[in-house]
């Protein structure tokens, strides 16, 4: 079993085997697929910044190539930016408000200001980005100025691709890309040029001639129209070959390789790798950016989508053009040829445990069987049931004891609704008021914390899966290759004055299942009630979490000192572990430490992989957030999404002991701060609480007592000896029930 110390819990009864990893090394026959930083880190600073290519090549593969969509000036001054209108990426509109144009671009009217129309000291003086997606830092827009094609050479980047989105454009403003491209390629270095017209590539071809430079069609949506040719973009992919004519490689829309029907899951892959690779053709995909809604086929996992791509055994990409390099550099050194490794044990030397907050709730609806065995299947170590009672005293798996919450409750037993004021502010279908057998009638419901923003989870399983009974699932727990099972204990206080003793249904259904006596998996107990995890003492063999919800700054002596009486272990919310500013990291607290420092194994949580979920200094990459706390040498991480983390733990980037090319590494908080203008920045809030012994002693619990049938709500919406009331509404309608019952029953007879 466990053994305690100051750091990570040195070893768990798992049955794991060791992995044997090429650290560092890349698996690919020939070269492993380039990062292509679009417009530099974009997915963090303004397209096309200083800032943005700098970041890029010091948190990316060292072969890192500088993507940058080349525009010129009235006076022929070359300079990066994405999008012929500069007024969606920049301040340009308030500095010259009146400078406005509308033109022709490929046969549509595109009204807005134009680089043609200015010149480069106009440009470059006066002019400033800013981020044009909303999801992004606002904080650095007006404080950056336009990067000159020289200032991205001046960077010295490994490679530089440059992309001409619109060369007719500027052709018919008497300003010639080709002749500016052609004329100082070898000069700044280009390695790459990539057009979605065809006859702009060949007419550069020529004048390249026997040039390094490598020509890249770029193809767009495939209804819409090559200007050149007067083909759809569909059409010519169907015939390459006469792409290979002018070009050495094609650079796509992700979909082209991996097809997303109208309910975003994936396809079949096309075979467009490898018709391209058979005729010689490089091949390229961009779209790829980690805030963006791709697949319910990744869970929000960026790294995942990007595997998918380099990783198939059947293809890979040459390259992936991307807003967020790390990420893409991280998958290809790190993740790549790793799925079929082992994980390491859990313990002080390897890793932290991965545990589950509801099973995989981030693709099947929480606390089900299929939950559960997807967890299990994604790595997890630890399983966890959150036990809730119903009126007849039998104990299941569910979040919340309001049934409202995670399951089809609210379309069946709408008579049921009750304010209990002990449980949640606001009524409810609560477990304790319906039977075991009607609570097994009910459908799961996933609903994640992000639908309303847009980001659902896995709506095809959205009421898929069957809830668990506490037997049930202590059953497949011991069935599963896993470390062992936290079980959650709420309100038992409340319960009490329900006549339903859950500590002891929850330690019957642990004794019944031989946990008191299992060497192979470890019974967590969590509570955050520290009279429930007294009464578990009695059971040397299961280990007592306290959990802590709200965010602390700090922890006292005394209060370590009180909670060492009681807990093995405590979980605490990720807000006690870095302080935040906005939605930025400012500082890490020392809770860990000093929670180490008694003896006390330390869990965090919770982590989802939604990117609204993260703070800007974990790069809309989950997987970051994970390496994050595994370096502050957390014991545990409590996640909804398993896979993720067991996906990093069975990288070679996962041991930072390992002297690597490249390794994903934890966030530093404040960095980014230091680069924002203060006064940009959102108000400091005032530091959390210090967590002190009254917020971690409660008093004793209440004896059970049995109440009488019927007495848990009554009709007036007065309290009852349970605690509970009846909204008005939900008494109205369940006299209306009675009512109608009554009235059937006479005209029956």
């Amino acid at each position: 079993m466990a053994v305690e110390t100051g750091s990570r819990t040195l070893q768990w009864g798992c049955h794991y085997q060791g992995r044997n990893l090429l650290g560092g090394k890349f698996l690919y026959e020939g070269a492993p697929p380039l990062v292509i930083a679009r417009g530099g880190y974009s997915g963090l600073f303004p397209d096309s910044s200083q800032f943005g290519y700098q970041f890029a090549l010091s948190d990316s593969l060292p072969e890192v190539v500088l993507f940058c969509d080349l525009q010129l000036s009235s006076d022929n001054v070359g300079f990066c930016k994405t999008g012929l209108a500069l007024d969606d990426s920049t301040l340009i509109a308030k500095v010259f408000p009146k400078n406005d144009k509308t033109y022709k671009v490929n046969g549509d009217d595109l009204h807005g200001w134009f680089s043609v129309d200015f010149t480069s000291n106009q440009l470059m003086d006066n002019v400033t980005l800013i981020q044009n997606v909303l999801s992004r830092p606002s904080i650095f827009d007006g404080t950056m100025g336009i990067s000159l094609v020289d200032d991205v050479v001046e960077l010295h980047p490994p490679q530089l691709w440059i992309n001409v989105q619109y060369g007719q454009f500027f052709l018919d403003h008497k300003l010639n890309i080709e002749e500016y491209i052609s004329s100082r390629a070898k000069k700044i270095g280009v390695n790459y040029v990539s057009s979605p017209e065809v006859g702009f590539l060949k007419s550069l071809g020529g004048k390249l001639g026997k040039s390094n430079v490598k020509l890249i069609f770029r193809f767009l949506d495939q209804q819409l129209i090559e200007p050149s040719t007067k083909q759809p973009y569909g059409a010519i992919l169907k015939d390459l070959k006469s792409v290979k004519a002018f070009a050495s490689g094609i650079l796509v829309p992700k979909t082209y390789i991996w097809p997303v029907d109208k309910d975003h899951y994936l396809q079949p892959a096309t075979t467009l790798v490898k018709d391209a690779h058979g005729l010689d053709l490089e091949v390229y995909a961009f779209k790829f950016a980690n805030d963006f809604i791709s697949s319910y086929n990744y869970s929000y996992d960026p790294s995942a989508e990007y595997l998918q791509f380099i990783d198939s055994s059947d293809f890979s990409v040459d390259g992936v053009l991307t807003d967020f390099p790390s990420t893409a550099s991280a998958a290809i050194a790190c993740l790549a040829h790793t799925k079929d490794s082992p994980l390491p044990p859990p313990g002080n030397d390897t890793r932290p445990l991965i545990i589950t907050h509801n099973g995989a709730c981030g693709l099947f609806p929480g606390c089900t069987d299929l939950a559960y065995q997807q967890a299990v299947e994604d790595g997890a170590d630890i399983i966890d049931c959150s036990v809730q009672m119903s009126k007849d005293a039998v104990p299941f798996c569910l979040d919340s004891p309001d049934l409202t919450k995670g399951t089809t409750a609210a379309t069946v037993f709408l008579t049921k609704a009750a304010t209990v004021n002990e449980i949640q502010n606001g009524s409810g279908i609560f477990s304790f008021d319906l039977l075991s057998n009607e609570i097994q009638t009910l459908k799961p419901d996933l609903v994640g914390p992000y639908n309303q923003e847009g980001l659902k989870r896995n709506p095809a399983a959205k009421n898929s899966g069957k809830l668990m009974t506490l037997v049930d699932f202590l059953s497949f727990s011991k069935s599963s290759n896993i470390c062992g099972v936290l079980v959650d204990v709420h309100n038992a206080p409340y319960l009490a004055t329900r006549g339903i003793d859950i500590v002891d249904a929850v330690s019957s259904a642990l004794i019944n299942a031989s946990y008191d006596k299992e060497t192979r998996q470890q019974a967590l107990i969590a509570s955050d009630d520290s009279a429930v995890l007294r009464a578990f003492k009695k059971f040397p063999a299961f280990k007592r979490v306290l959990q802590i919800g709200n965010a602390i700054s700090d922890v006292s002596k005394a209060s370590v000192e009180e909670m060492a009486k009681f807990a093995n272990a405590v979980s605490i919310s990720r807000g006690s572990v870095v302080q935040t500013q906005g939605s930025f990291l400012l500082r890490f607290t020392d809770v860990i430490d000093k929670m180490h420092a008694a003896n006390l194994s330390v869990y965090v949580g919770l982590l989802r992989n939604e990117f609204m979920n993260l703070g800007f200094d974990f790069w809309a990459n989950p997987m970051v957030e994970i390496v994050t706390y595994s370096s502050l040498i957390a014991d545990g991480i409590v996640t909804e999404f398993p896979a993720t983390a067991a996906e990093y733990f069975r990288s070679p980037c996962s041991d930072f002991s390992k002297n690597l090319t490249y390794t994903i590494m934890p966030a530093k908080p404040g960095s980014l701060l230091k680069l924002t203008d203060p006064s940009a920045l959102p108000p400091v809030q005032g530091p959390a609480p210090v967590l002190e012994p009254a917020d971690v002693v409660d008093p004793p619990l209440p004896l059970v007592t049995i109440s009488s049938p019927g007495a848990s709500a009554s009709l007036d919406g007065s309290s009852t000896t349970s605690g509970a009331r009846v909204s008005t509404a939900s008494s109205g309608i369940y006299l209306l029930v009675i009512g109608l019952s009554a009235f059937l029953l006479v005209s029956s007879q």
